[in-house]
């Protein structure tokens, strides 16, 4: 296990490309709640129930482009809150919902020319034997100099981006009749 890893985390080693490298990440959390509520609420009505239940942090997030399906645009806008960005715009690659598995790209904001040349993050839920699931992320990410990200910044991105999850996860939970 590298600086990197945990025992639910799974880090690739650089691949080097002409001055960038190829990191990503995966993370995996069980949930109690099945795969099609956190699919509705997590990936279908994530834009409105955002701002809804972590109105600290997102300020508002609203679809661009298309109608929320492969190709779409989407953005969210942070709060003065959350100091390192204001916004970051992502582009919908997959969104398979009998899988449920869905795939975006953030192709403006976040760290997106400041540290990363580019990054996507591939959500998937899979049923568990317990009536729950397994919710799995993989991060894919490239970045501007000839090193992968520091220990601190892979672990703000977990951050961010489970504390989202859970944070869905727990509301679902408080309203058991949502997204049924």
């Amino acid at each position: 296990m590298d600086k990197y890893s945990s025992p639910r985390t799974r880090v690739t080693q650089p691949y080097i490309e002409k001055e960038k490298v190829k990191g990503s990440f995966t993370e995996e959390e069980e949930s109690v709640l099945p795969p099609s509520r956190l699919w509705k609420a997590g990936i279908r009505a994530v834009l409105n129930l955002l701002p809804k239940i972590m109105p600290e942090v997102i300020a508002s997030a609203q679809l661009l482009q298309g109608d929320g399906s492969v190709g779409s645009i989407r953005q969210l806008n942070f709060t003065p809150a959350f100091e390192a960005f204001t916004y970051v715009k992502d582009r919908v690659d997959i969104m398979d919902n009998e899988k449920h598995l869905f795939k975006y790209t953030v192709i403006e904001g976040g760290p997106i020319d400041s540290k990363l040349k580019s990054y996507s993050i591939e959500i998937q839920f899979q049923a568990t034997s317990s009536e729950g699931c397994l919710s799995k992320m993989t991060l894919d990410y490239d970045t501007i100099n000839d090193s992968l990200l520091p220990e601190e910044k892979v672990a703000k991105m977990k951050e961010g981006i489970m504390g989202m999850g859970k944070a869905m996860e727990a509301y679902l939970q408080a309203n058991p009749d949502a997204y049924v």
